[in-house]
């Protein structure tokens, strides 16, 4: 495949496009089969279950950072450009919307990856969930919660460069990060045998992991085949989802690049995995009280995605397995944050039952 005859030939935003198709498409059908949701792990954690979705993002997390970390030893990657690294960020968003997504993807019962792949599959609770999320993600990115993202952001920054680089911070190699990635497969392999050995559990996740490590390494290659400046970029849900709603509703959409092929090859993979499972299901609110949970929580989701530089696996895998300290920051609040609304909402102290909700 020559880069530069085909940059040249359709223009880099076409090539990306198609790219980020590509990578969409793989993750969405990985990632449907092996039923790959942050919030699902955490809650797995913080029961104390340690069962088949904590597996389940552990392959996918540590794929990605031994695929990434592998690349960048080989002198196949260089991610030293991309925004989570190279651009100035803060800590007290990336803290602050982590929590704050946590909490969210815990009333909506998914992250925002999760959301579209449900909704490819019928889940209409799901697809509602979404379009808040993206209304309030365009909100917080140049809307009327910008201001309040912008206030928050600037409590705590820190410069772009060695300074956002975890491994540069501890004085560690990418050999060493490498290790890291190895020893968060000993730690996923070890977990899945404490559950069902499911064949789509090990295929989807180390897939769904292998397709984040392909964005970075495919828009990287893209970059060094062009004569123009281009944004190596991975797979993220919130600026995206932001962007095609403004190309859905604004007058002059945004150009076209990674981002406008990632989220329908998204959705369209995890409906053919759905098709293929039978799995493809009409699914609806069942009563007002869910659907307010819902509501409030995309919203939270959205705003927090924003604040943190990206959603639970924007910041929480594809920032976190190039060891940026903002995305491990904000991966840290997604933990914590959904911990505690999980513990407040879903297992109230026996004391307190009109907290139930069914």
């Amino acid at each position: 495949m020559n880069l530069t005859v085909l940059n040249e030939t359709y223009g880099e935003a076409a090539v990306l496009a198609v790219m980020g198709c590509i990578v969409g498409l793989l993750f969405g059908f990985f990632a449907q089969r092996s039923r790959f949701c942050l919030r699902a792990a955490v809650i797995e954690f913080w029961h104390h279950q340690f069962g088949e979705k904590l597996s389940v993002w552990l392959l996918t997390f540590a794929s990605a950072v031994i695929a990434i970390q592998g690349l960048i030893v080989l002198g196949d990657l260089d991610v030293s450009t991309a925004r989570q690294l190279a651009n100035r960020g803060s800590l007290s968003g990336a803290l602050i919307g982590g929590l704050m997504f946590g909490a969210g993807m815990v009333m909506t019962r998914g992250c925002a990856s999760r959301l579209l792949i449900l909704s490819a599959n019928g889940n209409l609770r799901a697809l509602l969930s979404g379009l808040i999320f993206a209304v309030t993600a365009q909100s917080a990115l140049s809307g009327a919660l910008a201001p309040v993202r912008d206030a928050l952001s600037s409590l705590w920054t820190v410069e772009g460069g060695t300074n956002r680089d975890l491994l540069a911070i501890l004085g560690w190699s990418h050999t060493t990060g490498l290790v890291v990635g190895l020893i968060w497969m000993a730690a996923a392999l070890y977990f899945t045998t404490r559950t069902a050995q499911r064949a789509w559990m090990w295929i989807g996740g180390i897939g769904a992991g292998l397709s984040v490590a392909l964005a970075w390494w495919l828009s990287y290659r893209v970059s060094q085949a062009s004569f123009e400046v281009v944004h190596i970029q991975g797979i993220t849900f919130s600026g995206p989802s932001a962007e095609w709603l403004m190309r859905v509703l604004a007058p002059n959409p945004p150009s076209i690049g990674f981002d406008f092929g990632l989220l329908p090859g998204v959705f369209i993979g995890s409906f053919v995995a759905a098709w293929m499972g039978k799995e493809l299901q009409l699914e609806g609110f069942k009563d007002g009280y869910s659907m307010r949970r819902y509501i409030g929580g995309a919203v939270l989701m959205g705003f927090g995605a924003m604040l943190a530089g990206g959603c639970a696996v924007g910041a929480g895998v594809t920032g976190g397995a190039i060891f940026a300290v903002t995305a491990w920051l904000a991966l840290i609040g997604m933990w914590m944050g959904a911990g505690l609304v999980d513990r407040w909402i879903d297992a109230p102290p026996k004391s307190s039952p009109q907290l139930i909700q069914p």
